[in-house]
């Protein structure tokens, strides 16, 4: 009994994280919006099954990285009354790492879906 109350606890935890990235988070937001036009489009085409595999796959790494890039974000932020010349440079690279993970999902997406919208211009 005890073990479950501490799940319920950690999913609290997590939930409430969540909530404070949907609510404060501006580029989470927009991923999610993103993402929901994304499964709209898979209903639309009705691609394939590895496809959508490989779609969630990418959806769920750029949420993943955006919610890291928060965290350290916010670690670099609490530090910041000794600012270390590094405080930025992290800040930085972990925007680069959002960014590299979203090109690649943008990549992959247009690999999947081009045929789709390609089949519905030329019909």
């Amino acid at each position: 009994m005890d073990n479950l109350r501490k799940l319920y606890r950690s999913f609290q935890h997590a939930f409430r994280g969540l909530k404070y990235v949907l609510k404060n988070e501006q580029n989470f937001q927009l991923e999610i919006l993103i993402a929901i036009f994304i499964v709209i489009l898979m209903l639309i085409f009705e691609i394939r099954d590895w496809q959508k595999v490989a779609l969630f796959l990418v959806i769920f790494s750029v949420l993943a990285v955006e919610l890291i890039n928060t965290i350290l974000e916010r670690v670099v932020d609490i530090l910041k009354p000794r600012m270390h010349p590094y405080a930025q440079l992290i800040k930085d690279v972990m925007a680069a790492a959002v960014l590299i993970a979203s090109i690649g999902a943008v990549v992959i997406g247009t690999i999947i879906f081009y045929p789709y919208i390609k089949d519905l211009f030329l019909q």
